[in-house]
């Protein structure tokens, strides 16, 4: 049977390091606030060091989405030709993605890649308790046992959950009603702060036109964060603050990134930003007008006025128009 007992010993030795770490600093070991703010630091911590080994990989995902956003007209073109066709118009895609070089899964990885992570932490904080107390796991020594065993936050204990019974509490030494609330707490945020993220890259690339690809966005926005209602009364206090912290991690590099490489102005885009800066040209309006409407007619022009004759000078004859003119002059004689 396959053994995860190599994520367990990497996961505590970078939490023990960071615990070190803090606690050489002079990070106070024991509680403040309620808080063992050196155990609280290395769980945020592990999230730092995750995500930094993790970056490369993130990079790679934003460069799929540009990729899998450059191919979007010949997708459109592929769902046009082959509508009602479903099976043909998968195995297009297929060959356009393999062609092109471009993943719809890829979206996914950096999520998938952090799972034994996760596992690994929920793991250990699983075995934190009284009742572990002298015994060592994956390279803790007794001491460093104990002191997470007893590590809380807000005098919640770090190994307690939202659906621990009242028995498991007690042994922990915790109040019931302190430990729900501020895992309740954490869970509401946990599950806030997992939508915005899949929300922030969503209004950035938009709606994937892949069927496919736009069925993973709606899990990950959707899905994702509902599933966190159930699963998260099961999680530990110290693994909520785990995905909390990734959570305002990503949140934070996805912001950066996105900036740094910016999706590419798609086609309604461009025309719309043509048509507000005013260096596009102007296309007259068509003829029915917006909602129907008859469109305007441009003003009549107002008819020509005739121009006015300048009248005889004073002291001058009359001239009679019919006649044509003034008489000529008599000759001289």
């Amino acid at each position: 049977m396959f053994s995860l007992d190599w994520i367990y010993y990497a996961i505590s030795w970078i939490l023990l390091t960071w615990h070190s770490a803090w606690d050489a600093i002079g990070v106070p070991v024991g509680a403040v606030i309620g808080t063992n703010w050196a155990w609280i630091l290395a769980i945020v911590f592990l999230v730092v060091t995750v995500r930094v080994i993790l970056f490369p990989v993130f990079v790679k995902q934003i460069k799929s989405q540009r990729a899998m956003q450059a191919l979007q007209p010949k997708v459109k073109e592929l769902q046009e030709k082959h509508k009602g066709d479903r099976e043909t118009l998968q195995k297009e895609m297929m060959e356009l993605y393999r062609k092109e070089k471009a993943n719809p899964l890829m979206g996914c990885l950096p999520m998938f890649l952090q799972i034994p992570v996760f596992l690994g932490l929920f793991h250990t904080l699983r075995r934190l308790s009284p009742d572990n107390q002298g015994k060592t796991l994956y390279g803790w020594t007794v001491d460093q046992f104990n002191s997470a065993s007893n590590a809380t936050l807000f005098t919640a204990p770090i190994s307690g959950k939202f659906g621990s019974t009242a028995d498991e509490l007690s042994r922990l030494g915790a109040s019931t009603g302190t430990v729900k609330v501020v895992a309740g707490i954490l869970v509401i945020i946990m599950i806030a702060t997992t939508y915005l993220t899949s929300r922030q890259m969503i209004l950035k690339t938009g709606w994937a036109e892949d069927p496919q690809q736009r069925m993973v966005q709606r899990l990950m926005l959707y899905g994702i964060p509902l599933s966190l209602l159930i699963s998260g009364a099961i999680f530990p206090i110290g693994v909520i603050i785990y995905w909390v912290t990734n959570n305002l991690f990503t949140l934070g590099q996805q912001q950066w990134v996105l900036r740094k490489f910016p999706p590419p102005p798609t086609a309604k885009s461009t025309s719309a930003a043509k048509s507000t800066s005013g260096k596009g040209p102007v296309q007259p309006a068509k003829a029915g007008g917006l909602f129907g409407r008859k469109a305007a007619q441009p003003p009549a022009k107002a008819p020509a006025v005739a121009p006015k004759v300048a009248g005889p000078k004073p002291g001058a004859k009359p001239v009679n128009p019919k006649k044509g003119g003034s008489k000529p002059a008599k000759r001289q004689g």
